[in-house]
């Protein structure tokens, strides 16, 4: 009888220990763009999460396209559909709160921020950008700076000229370059780069003052100043390739390294890829300065993921959540990025020379939010201004290209 009883309780005991390994199991499907020269930052804290969660099967759902325009897309499907990732990447700001969390599709994480103790490591402006009526919805990973002018310092000893410091200079460099041979001082990649050079000439002759103002609805696009910002940097094209539309990001950065062009204003993701994907050296094989006029601005973005309401696998997600507000996963996943964490508390030493040069320029600088990659404009405005861009390109019509952007703006409702 006893031999019985032992079986039984060894046979329930092994059962309860079946059942219980079953609900360890989970998975975990992570939506981002971050593939190819981008993907070893993201398979850094993925391997660091299965350290930590061993049973979980990661899916590391990634669709390819810069500045992610075709996973939002994706995305938009999935959402609507009622599919929607565990959790997926979205720029902090309004790409994120303007569009998922006003339409309710996102969960709340304050209680998260409570628990982790965030609240105090995290900037203020950082967690005002991820918040909503008092709630906040997204972790922060990293922090971008999408105003950098990039060169070979090597190029342009060649070439007798420095890294001009306003637009004025830049024009005048662009003639001298081109005098000597270099038919396109700037190069260019696809659409959404030659909108963060837009980006770049807007915040050089408004201001921080002036850019804030275009967000909140108290400048409109058609004010003479920003109809110069569209002169401008018409005449910046001038200086770049005709062939940007067939260009990626990274394939514009090799004409720098090849010496094809002089300079090529990029996010600081160019420094993950230099340097992490060409092993090149920052400050000796590379430079870089604030692109023209910015000098003192941070044009910042971040990448944040959430918690999307009808998430499959909600604990899977939190945990990953807390990895990526952790010292330890941003201090793993930003120096192979190229950007800077977006806790206040990294270990710098783990990070390149223009990595602290950046963590340096966010603690002096005046922040202001990236257009181009969600910060400052809500999905609709982004979305459509990359038709207006290309408009611009053709016909160099600033007075249009302005109308045009104002009612873009009162459509998306901009300031309102």
């Amino acid at each position: 009888m006893k031999n019985r009883t032992k079986t039984a309780i060894v046979t329930v005991t092994a059962a309860a220990l079946l059942a219980s390994a079953a609900q360890a199991a989970g998975k975990l499907e992570i939506f981002s763009w971050w593939a190819g020269d981008e993907g070893p930052a993201l398979a850094a804290l993925v391997k660091l999460y299965n350290a930590k969660y061993p049973s979980v099967t990661v899916d590391n759902a990634t669709v390819t396209g810069g500045a992610g325009t075709n996973a939002k897309a994706v995305l938009k499907t999935r959402m609507l559909g009622g599919d929607p990732p565990d959790s997926f990447q979205a720029h902090a700001g309004q790409e994120l709160t303007g569009t998922w969390v006003v339409a309710g599709r996102m969960e709340d994480l304050s209680s998260l921020y409570k628990s982790e103790g965030w609240a105090s490591k995290f900037p203020k402006a950082v967690i005002d950008l991820i918040s909503y009526k008092g709630g906040i919805y997204s972790v922060p990973v990293n922090v971008h700076r999408s105003n950098v002018m990039w060169y070979v310092p090597a190029t342009l000893k060649k070439m007798g000229v420095t890294a001009p410091t306003s637009w004025s200079t830049f024009l005048t460099t662009c003639n001298k370059l081109k005098a000597k041979g270099m038919a396109t001082p700037l190069v260019m990649g696809e659409n959404w780069t030659q909108q963060m050079i837009w980006e770049s000439v807007a915040v050089g002759v408004l201001g921080p003052k002036g850019w804030n103002d275009l967000w909140s609805g108290k400048l409109k696009f058609t004010d003479p100043r920003v109809v110069g910002v569209f002169t401008t940097y018409g005449k910046v094209l001038d200086c770049a390739n005709k062939d940007a539309a067939g260009l990626s990001w990274q394939q514009a950065t090799d004409r720098v390294l090849s010496g094809q062009a002089a300079f090529n204003i990029m996010g600081d993701w160019a420094a993950g890829y230099l340097t992490t994907t060409k092993k090149l050296k920052a400050g000796t094989d590379f430079a870089w300065s604030a692109s023209p006029s910015t000098n003192g601005t941070f044009i910042m973005l971040a990448d944040s993921f959430g918690l999307p309401k009808g998430a499959k696998d909600k604990t899977e997600v939190m945990n990953w959540l807390k990895l990526l507000g952790s010292k330890e996963g941003q201090d793993t996943f930003n120096p192979l990025k190229g950007s800077i964490a977006a806790r206040t508390d990294s270990d710098l030493s783990k990070y390149s020379t223009y990595s602290q040069s950046a963590a340096k320029d966010w603690k002096s600088k005046v922040i202001v939010g990236s257009m181009v990659h969600g910060a400052a404009a809500n999905e609709a405005f982004t979305s459509g201004f990359g038709s207006i861009n290309d408009a611009f390109v053709s016909n160099r019509d600033a007075k249009a290209a302005a109308q045009a952007a104002q009612d873009l703006a009162t459509k998306s409702k901009i300031g309102m």
